[in-house]
């Protein structure tokens, strides 16, 4: 018998099998939605969003994704996609092309604190978060129960600097061997290697609290506190080998006061913290964003 999410998902593919979203990024000049929406009409696809960023009309950065509809897309992909490399060539576009039935692939790391897993498959559990949660790896036990109790593989890897590499090397294998598409770090609290940064280029979403610069390592909300801070917030970005200083994708943030002390304040920034991380990794499934340099465009 399917599970509750599955058949969410086989029905989510039926009624997206003939729809594909564009992303493109190119030197802005005249022409380019003209040509490009050109070329979906002569290929039988219907526009149905289209959302569009410049950042100078003359000579800046353009930016542009278009979902469309168009039958028997199965059959007419390579097509479209050979033919359209002529239009990419002439505007010099730097271009992706998602089908929406390819449902994304996911791996979700964790370590003690299950806040922000808890909130992630939650909404897959809902139908919210469209994706296929291939896995959770983490380097303590303290989620094992949880999440194969919902049906997801769960790999124990512990994992410290002394042995960094020789742990990555199988987080890696790992993931290659069931084709993960995206990362997400909830709360997994392991520096990640240049090398392992680099094989998932754009493809490694992490969150954590918005007091950085300040407050930097262990215990920020203590520190928070005693410095009597107002505001408590967090941040989802693309991780790089800058450590937290990634593509921001979503931030938020809520008003503490004198009142609130440090687990209240811990408290309420793991709350921001599930909402932020939850709506940037939608995004990135939805296809939604554009990495430019150290910065997103979200659509």
């Amino acid at each position: 018998m399917k599970s509750y999410i599955q058949e969410k998902i086989d029905v989510y593919k039926q009624q997206n099998e003939n729809k594909a979203r564009l992303l493109i990024k190119c030197p802005d000049r005249p022409g380019i939605v003209a040509s490009v929406s050109q070329f979906l009409f002569e290929h039988g696809a219907n526009i149905i969003d289209s959302s569009q960023y410049s950042q100078d009309p003359e000579g800046g950065e353009f930016f542009i994704r278009i979902e469309f509809e168009c039958p028997d897309l199965k059959q007419k992909a390579d097509e479209i996609e050979q033919d359209f490399e002529a239009i990419a060539n002439e505007f010099s576009m730097d271009w992706k092309l998602m089908y929406v039935y390819n449902i994304k692939k996911m791996a979700i790391f964790v370590s003690k604190e299950p806040h922000a897993l808890l909130e992630l498959l939650w909404e897959w559990q809902s139908g919210d978060l469209m994706a296929d949660i291939a896995m959770v790896v983490s380097n303590h036990e303290t989620s094992r129960e949880m999440v194969e109790s919902l049906g997801i593989a769960f790999h124990y890897i512990p994992a410290n600097k002394d042995i960094r590499k020789e742990v990555e090397q199988k987080q890696i294998e790992l993931l290659k061997a069931h084709d993960i598409d995206l990362i997400v770090l909830a709360r997994y609290m392991q520096i990640l290697t240049p090398h392992f940064v680099e094989t998932f280029k754009n493809k490694i979403i992490n969150i954590h609290h918005s007091f950085l610069p300040a407050f930097v390592g262990a215990n920020p909300y203590e520190r928070a506190y005693r410095r009597g801070v107002k505001l408590i917030g967090a941040t989802s970005h693309y991780v790089t080998n800058d450590l937290d200083e990634g593509p921001i994708i979503e931030q938020d943030i809520s008003r503490v006061n004198h009142r609130d002390n440090a687990e209240d304040m811990r408290k309420i920034g793991q709350s921001i913290e599930r909402s932020v991380l939850a709506r940037a990794v939608k995004w990135h499934l939805q296809d939604r964003i554009i990495v430019h340099e150290n910065k997103t465009i979200v659509f």
